[in-house]
């Protein structure tokens, strides 16, 4: 039988969880602090108990269970937020790592998921079919943090957020109950959570619409970082002027002493653009010539599975390393904002430190700002700077780095930021300014699904914020 430690009994007693048919683990117990562990290495918090959940019925136990114990409720899926919000001290942690399965239905172009899978699970049921389900840059992020914060990745200007993919959610409520959201079905809370975060509940099962794809040709470009100036104006007004289903990411990179490399960029700082296009391979010599024109260092554009570019970058991240970030929108690259990129992108803390700007123009934009609450569609690019290296010694001065770096940019920003890459340290303001004008409608929402704000280790929406 299933138990649990009494959390107001100092001597230990465990109760039951009637029905519970996952694991059950808690401080002390074998496996404890592999069980605590998430992708960011720099987050060490110790949870009362970890409810490993195998389905739906054992995620309404631990919610009402948690309630009824008045314990705090933490929920992990893929363990990937950026400020380790799947893990907290003393909470009940609702962990959805086991329920990780996936379905297609490839005529209807249906992708059920559970809402522990990670996004490499679902590469592997769809690429088969020829479908895809747009998603972030990393194979081990988890499906339910991404696409409840948004889902801003490699497809975002061909078919939009994975939020704009999203058709409906069962979720569990604070009292314990199912619901399904979708466009019929409590249309109010389905709009909020394309966005809202998990603010809401705990999402145990997504459908998408697939999207066409299968092979893209991708790779990256890397360039001198003394250039980083034209190489960002030119690729500003690349994809401007060209169609959606190009895309790519810019950022700062210290080449690896890896095979994959030559041996004199080697410990090298470049500027780098991480290329994808879903079409036709012909296209692409065409489409990328005023970027060859600026004479790249390295040209490793070509066509490959897209299974294999979502994971290229997993053995160079793996889980456990020391992650500090701060991200910000922005509708323009200004002149002065460049200036800022160049000083900073140049001086990097540790070889893994970096700063990126994803676009999330073309399809993500013709979705309103108040069609879901994510706000910020008016935005050409969603900006993150990231201090990383495995070293603990090094979190303090990667985050020193990042916070100045963050603070010199922010006043060229649109405001807000992207919540699945904001830490907990951020504060309501910025919360409140990442929804924009979506903000008070989410308190409503929040008011009538989660009144006691239950669900509150996340970019909090609380039910007691003042309308302003």
């Amino acid at each position: 039988m299933t138990t649990l430690e009494e959390p107001a009994a100092p001597t230990g007693l465990r109760i039951d969880i009637p029905g519970f048919r996952g694991e059950l683990v808690a401080p002390g117990d074998p496996g404890y602090d592999d069980a605590r562990s998430v992708y960011n290495g720099a987050i060490d918090r110790h949870p009362r108990i970890i409810a490993r959940c195998v389905d739906t019925a054992d995620v309404m136990a631990a919610v009402t269970l948690a309630r009824t114990r008045g314990l705090t409720i933490a929920v992990r899926g893929g363990g990937h937020n950026a400020g380790g919000l799947g893990v907290w001290d003393d909470a009940v942690v609702v962990d959805l790592s086991a329920m990780h399965s996936v379905h297609v239905d490839p005529a209807e172009r249906l992708v059920r998921v559970e809402g522990g899978a990670v996004w490499a699970d679902v590469d592997h049921a769809t690429h088969p079919f020829g479908l895809a389900v747009p998603s972030g840059w990393v194979s081990s992020t988890g499906v339910g943090g991404l696409t409840l914060g948004g889902g801003i990745g490699y497809l975002a200007r061909q078919f939009g957020l994975t939020i704009d993919c999203l058709l409906a959610a069962d979720l569990v409520l604070a009292d314990g109950t199912l619901v399904t959201a979708d466009a019929d079905r409590h249309p109010d809370l389905f709009w909020a959570l394309r966005g809202g975060g998990g603010n809401f509940g705990v999402v145990t099962s997504f459908v998408f619409r697939g999207q066409p794809v299968r092979d893209v040709v991708a790779g990256p470009m890397m360039f001198d970082i003394k250039r980083t100036g034209e190489v960002l104006r030119a690729y500003d007004r690349l994809l401007a002027e060209t169609p959606d289903t190009l895309s790519g990411w810019f950022g700062f990179f210290e080449v690896p002493p890896a095979e994959d490399f030559p041996a004199e960029l080697h410990r090298r700082t470049v500027a780098a653009i991480m290329w994808c296009y879903n079409g036709p391979a012909a296209d692409v010599p065409a489409l990328l010539a005023p970027m060859r024109a600026l004479e790249p260092l390295l040209d490793g554009v070509g066509e490959m599975p897209w299974p294999a570019l979502q994971s290229i970058f997993d053995p160079l991240l793996p889980a456990g390393m020391q992650w500090y970030w701060r991200t910000d929108f922005v509708d323009e690259l200004t002149d002065d904002a460049i200036a800022i990129h160049v000083d900073y992108g140049s001086r990097l803390p540790t070889p893994l430190s970096t700063m990126h700007l994803y676009p999330v123009d073309g399809a993500a934009q013709r979705v309103g700002a108040d069609e879901t609450a994510y706000a910020h569609r008016q935005a050409r690019y969603a900006q993150v700077i990231v201090g990383v290296d495995p070293d603990p010694a090094n979190l303090e001065p990667m985050t020193e780095w990042a916070r100045a770096y963050h603070d010199a940019l922010h006043p060229h920003s649109a405001g807000g930021g992207y919540v699945n890459m904001m830490m907990d340290d951020e504060g309501p303001d910025r919360v409140r300014a990442s929804y924009r004008e979506n903000f008070e409608r989410l308190i409503d929402v929040k008011r009538r699904y989660d009144p006691d704000n239950a669900f509150h280790v996340n970019q909090n929406l609380s039910p007691d914020e003042a309308v302003r």
